[in-house]
Order: structure tokens, then C-alpha cells, then sequence
């Protein structure tokens, strides 16, 4: 495409040089850069791209998209100064893919806990309706049944673009995508034109980069502020900040809930290992999910297809047969031993509590509960003592272990996970740290044959 048509939307600061000439690529990783590529210099949490400009152009960049001009430029590259490279890439990115968003109907999910399930549900429900539905997600992102890997909740614009892009080819009528708060804030998916929003739940998390909870609220917000009138936006109504949420969108409101009143109402009937008994607008249900957290997620996959035109005991139908997202509660079993291995994503208080809540009500009375649990590095460090607290409240043993420690050390996490061990709690944590044996990550059965 020609450079001129790819900036449009843009707000332009200043130009030099001819925009009238054919761009190849568009380019945030100056390491990705080829000949005839444009180059966006986007101010990253780790690195600036402005400093990678001489060597985007070594590698074959022909227009150079920044904040700051250069101090010395060069007579055949075209530079353009806009306010903010990251808004811009979006914008640049959604032009270059020519709209992939308008070509599709894209679905947004957002809020704390549930996303990968719920995005994850919804791929799962709408190609089993005979659909051939694109996902971007935590775990893996999808183009029909073609799998690829997932390094991002909500990858870059560049890539995100692409993606999309690449969906539309194989004929998706539906994409379904995690947004993150990092990728609002980010703005990663400014110039994207979404269907539907969905709103799961939000909880503590990610004050490490938001620094307060009321940012982390307004991020998240913006999402909804952004819909048009032409989406819809559904959201928890139990969540005490999911009318929030939606106050000041332009898409049109629906809501989800279990225990007030709203336009997918569900009621669980029966909870156990084998699953969730559900009344959903008063249509009994059997569910392979387990959990009052599972509950909300599937109340708004319904609610979702329900607004994009699909037919109510078709849509219970083909519900009742999924399953969950990987990683997602989980279970193992190991019938001679009579040891059930629970495995989940939980990463946040909440999270944690939901899990280890509805495994006390899944108990017979008798089972010990042992929760094996750690905490990523160089993310939000006050949840780690939370957590701790939780894990010990809710469980007979707790065992501390490795999360991925990105640049942090492992032991400084545990050490910020020990703060929050109460006092009468401390002898029941077994904690795989020595001082001469480095932190492992163990598996869950290796962890139970040391235990048993």
C-alpha cells in the first residue's frame, strides 16, 4: 500500500519527505524490518524504539514513523512525527491489513478472571454451530482449526492486525480475542471495530503496572467507551462495578447473572465433579464445567450468542458439550490412591479463592486440601502476600513454588509470599526453597509422591 493511505487516521505532527510511495511492511521490531518496510518507533515498558531507527533503516526501512525526528535524518527516508507511535501503529496496522475488523464480527473480552474461558467457550461454541471462528488467547491463538502459538494475552497491534488479517482469508466469520488491560492502555487495539463486548469480573491485579485500582477500573472502562452503537456490550451484573463498566458506552447494554436481576439469568441447581446443573432462563442444563466462577462464564457465552442471533436451546445444546479452556480447573485423578490433582490458571486472589471455594464445596468432608501455588516475577508484588493468605486459609497444607520468575529472583517472591502466612497457619507450609537447593518447578504428581 501506498505510505499516504496507510496514515490515514493518523494525526500527523509533521513530514519529510514524499508519503507517495508503496510500503511492504509495517514494522514495530526493527529486527523484523525488510526492504521496503515502514518502521513505527513505539516507546515500550522495556525499550524505546526510537533507538532502533538507524538500524530499521540498515535493514531496509523506507519510512520512519516517531514521536522525535532524528537529530540527523536521511534524505531518502521519509519520517513522520505523530503525538504517540503507539496509537498510531494501531491505526497504521488496521489501514495495512486493509480493516480486517470491519470484515468479520469481532468479539472483545475483558475484566480480571474468566477471559481465557470465556473467549475460548465461544470459539469452541460457534464452530461446533458450523462456524469458522478465528481466537486470540492467553493459552493459543486459532484460525479455524489451524493452531498457533500465543506469547501475549493481546499481541501487538502490528501482529494483531495481521492475525485478523489472516482470519478473514480463511473465511472466519467470527474472531474471538482476550483484551487485556496492558493492550488498552497500550493502545493495541485502537482502530478496531468490535461487535461485542463482554465484561467477566474485576479484581485486584496488575497494580504493578496500573499503580491504583481505580486506574485499573478506568482502563478497563475505556473498552466499553469505545463501542459504537452498532455493538453490544454484556456484562456481570453481580459484579459491583459491571454496571460501571458500561456507563458511558454507546453500544447497547445487556446483562448476565446468578443472583440478581438481569437479561441472562442463570441459577446452579446442582455442583459437583461431574459437572454444573443450571437453570438459564428457565431452561435446565448439564454442564461439563464445574464452579460458581465457571457459571458467570458460561451466562455470558449465552448471553453473547444469544445477541448475535443464535437460537436458545440450540445454543444450551452445543454448550453442554464443551469443555473449558486448558489449565482452567482442570482435574486429574488417581483412583487407587483416591487423589484428585486440580490444575488452574489462578493468578490473582480472587482467582485463587474461587478455586480453592468451590473445591470445598465439591468435598465429601474428609479429603485434605493441598494447594500448590507461586507467583510471576516483575508483576503486581502486593497480591503475592494475598495470595499466601488465601492459600493458607482455604487449605490444610500449602506448598510454595515457582511461577515463571521473568528477572525477579525466585526466592524474593517467596519471601514476599511468606508476609502473608498468618502466624497459626506457618506450620503447615512445606516450601520446596533451601538455601543450598535453587527453587524447582515440580509437576503435581511430583509434588504428590514426595508428599505421599
Amino acid at each position: 500500500m501506498k505510505l499516504q493511505d496507510i496514515l490515514y487516521k493518523t494525526k500527523l505532527i509533521s513530514m519529510q519527505g514524499n508519503a507517495d510511495i508503496d510500503i511492504t511492511d509495517i514494522c514495530i521490531d526493527s529486527r523484523k524490518v525488510s526492504r521496503g518496510a515502514a518502521f513505527i518507533a513505539v516507546k515500550g515498558t522495556v525499550a524505546d524504539g526510537h533507538l532502533f531507527i538507524d538500524k530499521a533503516i540498515e535493514n531496509g526501512a523506507i519510512a520512519i514513523i516517531c514521536e522525535v525526528l532524528p537529530l540527523k535524518t536521511n534524505e531518502v527516508i521519509v519520517y513522520v512525527q505523530v503525538g504517540n507511535t503507539a496509537a498510531a501503529a494501531a491505526q497504521i496496522a488496521h489501514q495495512f491489513y486493509r480493516l480486517p475488523s470491519q470484515k468479520l464480527k469481532l468479539v472483545g473480552v475483558t475484566g480480571t478472571n474468566g477471559k481465557t474461558t470465556v473467549a475460548t467457550l465461544l470459539y469452541k461454541l460457534f464452530t461446533s454451530l458450523g462456524y469458522t471462528c478465528g481466537l486470540i488467547s492467553t493459552v493459543q491463538n486459532k484460525i479455524g482449526k489451524k493452531v498457533l502459538s500465543a506469547t501475549h494475552t493481546t499481541p501487538d497491534a502490528a501482529n494483531l492486525n495481521q492475525l485478523l488479517a489472516q482470519m478473514v482469508d480463511e473465511g472466519c466469520s467470527y474472531a474471538f480475542m482476550e483484551v487485556s488491560s496492558h493492550a488498552i492502555h497500550q493502545h493495541r487495539i485502537d482502530g478496531l471495530d468490535f461487535a461485542a463486548g463482554i465484561f467477566t469480573n474485576i479484581t485486584h491485579d496488575h497494580l504493578d503496572y496500573h499503580k491504583t485500582f481505580d486506574e485499573y477500573i478506568r482502563v478497563k472502562k475505556c473498552f466499553f467507551d469505545g463501542l459504537s452503537m452498532q455493538a453490544f456490550a454484556i456484562t456481570n451484573n453481580d459484579d459491583k462495578r459491571g454496571m460501571v463498566m458500561v456507563q458511558n458506552t454507546k453500544a447497547a447494554i445487556k446483562t448476565y447473572s446468578l443472583k440478581s436481576i438481569s437479561d441472562f439469568k442463570g441459577k446452579i441447581l446442582d455442583n459437583s465433579m461431574m459437572g454444573l446443573h443450571i437453570m438459564v432462563d428457565e431452561q435446565e442444563v448439564y454442564l461439563k464445567l464445574i464452579g460458581e466462577f465457571n457459571a458467570y462464564n458460561l451466562l455470558a457465552v449465552y448471553g453473547t450468542a444469544i445477541c448475535l442471533g443464535e437460537e436458545k436451546h440450540n445454543i444450551l445444546q452445543h454448550l453442554s458439550m464443551l469443555s473449558g479452556a486448558d489449565g482452567r480447573f482442570d482435574y486429574l485423578v488417581a483412583p487407587q490412591s483416591k487423589i484428585i490433582a486440580i490444575v488452574d490458571y489462578a493468578h490473582t486472589p480472587d482467582a485463587l479463592l474461587n478455586v480453592l471455594a468451590t473445591i470445598k464445596k465439591l468435598r465429601k468432608g474428609f479429603e485434605q486440601v493441598i494447594t500448590v501455588v507461586g507467583c510471576g516475577g516483575n508483576r503486581d508484588k502486593t497480591k503475592r502476600p494475598i495470595m499466601a493468605e488465601v492459600a493458607c486459609e482455604h487449605s490444610n497444607r500449602v506448598i510454595f513454588t515457582s511461577d515463571n520468575p521473568r528477572f525477579e529472583d525466585p526466592a524474593e517472591i517467596i519471601k514476599d509470599m511468606e508476609d502473608g502466612v498468618p502466624v497459626a497457619a506457618r506450620k503447615n507450609i512445606f516450601q520446596s526453597l533451601t538455601e543450598k537447593r535453587p527453587l524447582k518447578r515440580l509437576s503435581v504428581w511430583q509434588i504428590m509422591k514426595t508428599l505421599f
